[in-house]
């Protein structure tokens, strides 16, 4: 169908009330009330904790490439296999000379921008949960992508749709087994989507936050692009409830278990199973059970960001690496000791890079600029503190386990 003539097509409205997304919370009185609230507990602590022990240009640097990351993985549950080096190169405007990767690389340039603007702010004070709020992160990210991958085809009449970016569908979807609510009925359902997740405290509205990121799946507003506005508003939601400072990620623990991410969002869609399974329209003991697994990922996600990121460790990996490098003539020596007092203050200020190399403010130039090259130093401009950086290229022998290694 032509975009113009789909815009002016009046959505079907089946008439659905909103209830039938309930329930939209686990309430006080569920039984599996008491063990989710430890488990939003732990999570609050461990992210916390997390977030204390990180010093501020670390916090930025890490940030960067956690955005990388997440970005990858949330490509990953769609089948887009585009690798954290690809999206930084894209990042530069480096581009494949591959259609269908340079499409994906843009792809991830777009998702990369908007989780930016997440977490510079732009959802901040509960937006993420509002209508508007919701079809922002849509457009954002639709509105940079190539043309090739804003058209969807209707599986049973083969009908090719193109996408605009920022509006809710004006058709009906089926998602595996799961019919969406008609077209005509998401106003609706979304405003009580709102007034419910909008409303909440900071301990609910973490307990909640998988409930919310089904729930949103549920109602299917666009015709594509759902899972990934998803999982950025759940992103937009942990950043601001827990202050994560955006240096973990629940898409990669979402990723590596995505079969069983898929197969519990599938049993949220089911009806409530009988007397025992809450009192709304849909089951809330599956519900229950996608909260305990999102949860458990965040905290799996928060211990490993953690263990990855321990002084001593990090130290050892990153001044190995320098050794090696120097080794082979690709640093100049007493490139490590720059690094190290990098990571020992937190940031260096060019001016003392001297002292710290002990050979001459042109040799410290020198050693300076060449890490500058590497892309494991970097500052806001040519007189500011140099601070860590944390290259997508390095992230196998100084962040092991992040992502997988690029195929050779």
């Amino acid at each position: 169908m032509d975009a113009a003539i789909e815009a002016d097509k009046t959505p079907d409205d089946r008439g659905e009330l909103p209830s039938l997304m309930d329930p939209l919370l686990i309430g006080a009185g569920s039984r599996h009330r008491p063990h989710l609230t430890d488990l939003a507990f732990d999570l609050t602590q461990k992210s916390a904790g997390f977030r204390r022990s990180l010093p501020a240009s670390l916090l930025t640097s890490l940030a960067d490439l956690v955005r990388s990351m997440n970005c990858y993985y949330s490509n990953l549950i769609e089948g887009h296999d585009t690798h954290p080096i690809d999206i930084e190169r894209a990042l530069r405007n480096d581009y494949s000379q591959d259609t269908r990767k340079r499409d994906l690389q843009l792809e991830a340039k777009a998702h990369i921008r908007v989780q930016a603007w997440i977490d510079d702010g732009g959802l901040k004070d509960g937006r993420a949960v509002t209508t508007e709020g919701i079809c922002e992160i849509h457009r954002r990210f639709c509105e940079f992508l190539p043309d090739d991958l804003l058209w969807v085809e209707d599986p049973a009449n083969k009908e090719r749709v193109r996408l605009i970016p920022g509006e809710l569908r004006r058709r009906d979807v089926k998602v595996g087994a799961h019919i969406a609510v008609s077209p005509g009925a998401l106003p609706r359902f979304l405003e009580r989507f709102t007034d419910i997740y909008g409303q909440l405290g900071k301990t609910e509205s973490i307990l909640s936050s998988a409930a919310s990121h089904h729930r949103l799946l549920w109602m299917h507003p666009f015709l594509d692009g759902n899972g990934r506005v998803a999982r950025l508003m759940s992103h937009a939601l942990l950043l601001e409830r827990l202050d994560t400072g955006a240096v973990w990620s629940v898409s990669r623990g979402l990723a590596r278990d995505v079969q069983e991410y898929k197969a519990l969002l599938a049993n949220c869609d089911q009806p409530r199973r009988n007397d025992l399974d809450g009192r709304g329209a849909l089951s809330e003991e599956a519900l229950a059970e996608f909260t305990r697994f999102f949860l458990t990922v965040c905290i799996d996600q928060v211990t490993f960001m953690e263990s990855l990121v321990q002084p001593g460790r990090l130290r050892a990996r990153i001044l190995l690496w320098a050794e090696e490098e120097i080794r082979m003539g690709a640093l100049p020596s007493k490139s490590g000791s720059i690094l190290e007092a990098v990571l020992y203050r937190g940031e260096l200020p060019r001016g003392k890079a001297d002292t710290v190399v002990g050979r001459g403010e042109r040799q410290a130039r020198r050693i300076v600029s060449a890490l500058v090259d590497k892309g494991v130093l970097v500052s806001d401009n040519p007189r500011a503190p140099l601070r860590l950086a944390f290259p997508a290229a390095l992230a196998s022998r100084w962040m092991p386990g992040l992502f997988p290694e690029r195929p050779a």
